[in-house]
């Protein structure tokens, strides 16, 4: 039997998996700090701050990093399909085709998946910041910088989400405590609201843009118009949590540790399983690690329906 050649049989399949996956929105980038990883594991003892700026007087004064550090292992990931060659040969339509291309689009986002399970979690038992607790707690503590918290509630009238103005007001709320953490050396974290975030359920995509960018809230002038930029996660499950992130510091929210890069693999008619089982396999595989970095850059925000 003669197999059709939809593409899925030649080289170009690779090239056409990148571009989709290239093409596919992402947000990982700008909320991470990419590491280059050289090996299995690493271990970051410098998240802590740098000394400031003092008068020279009698010479220099060398500090050297905190204790505060933790180990972070790459993880493994793959995705394979599993096509029958009869399917390929009766494939007239390109279906399995696009179902490589999904892979793809699947394969790019797998990353601002890990950040959204990382944010659902952040404020769980053990999902720890460097900091030794859960990376959303009201219980902040590194050197001079005092008790600290980045967990937020807000009371809101209506159950089912917060209005225009409300989010505006959390937004407030959630800059506030941003602008407020301190270092290990008691110093300002956040020199100025910019580099702002806001990451939401898709039910409160709307609502937090229109408290973002409206001009007028309330027949009152929006004051925090175009302060942050607002991105929706759809696998956020909690519907009433959001988070402000900053990202434009030196070091993000969250570490991209990227030990190896994804690459596409195909076995088809050549190959073993292509002879034997006439299963042709289409596979993604790669090795990194999406962490947490500082705490001092993310507040969650909880809205609590008002009693």
């Amino acid at each position: 039997m003669a197999i059709i050649n939809t593409g899925l049989l030649s080289k170009g399949l690779r090239s056409e998996f990148f571009a989709r996956f290239e093409a596919a929105p992402t947000y990982y980038q700008d909320l991470t700090t990419r590491i280059a990883s050289n090996s299995d594991l690493e271990t970051y003892r410098w998240l802590g701050s740098v000394p400031r700026m003092r008068e020279w007087g009698t010479g220099r004064v060398a500090e050297g990093l905190r204790t505060e550090s933790y180990s972070v292992e790459n993880l493994k990931y793959e995705a394979t399909l599993e096509v029958d060659r009869d399917e390929i040969a009766d494939d007239k339509t390109g279906q399995i085709r696009v179902r490589v291309a999904e892979l793809a689009a699947r394969a790019a986002t797998h990353k601002d998946y890990l950040l959204a399970q990382l944010l659902m979690n952040g404020a769980t038992d053990g999902f720890n910041s460097y900091d030794g607790v859960s990376f959303f707690n009201a219980s902040h503590v590194s050197g001079a910088s005092g008790v600290q918290s980045n967990l937020l509630t807000l009371d809101v009238q209506d159950e089912d989400g917060p209005s225009a103005e409300e989010f505006k007001a959390a937004l407030k709320l959630a800059i506030a405590a941003l602008l407020a953490c301190k270092d290990d050396r008691g110093e300002p974290m956040a020199m100025t609201a910019s580099g702002l975030v806001c990451v939401v359920p898709t039910t409160m995509y709307l609502t937090a843009l229109e408290a973002v960018n409206a001009s007028i809230l309330n027949n009152t002038s929006n004051v925090l118009q175009g302060v942050a930029r607002v991105i929706a996660f759809p696998w956020f499950t909690e519907l009433t949590r959001w988070y402000l992130l900053k990202t434009d510091g030196v070091i993000r929210p969250f570490i991209f540790q990227d030990r190896e890069p994804v690459e596409f693999t195909a076995l088809t008619e050549e190959s073993d399983e292509g002879f034997r089982r006439e299963k042709f396999l289409y596979g993604v595989r790669a090795r990194y690690r999406v962490t947490y970095g500082y705490w001092q850059y993310a507040v969650q925000m909880s809205f609590n329906e008002a009693t």
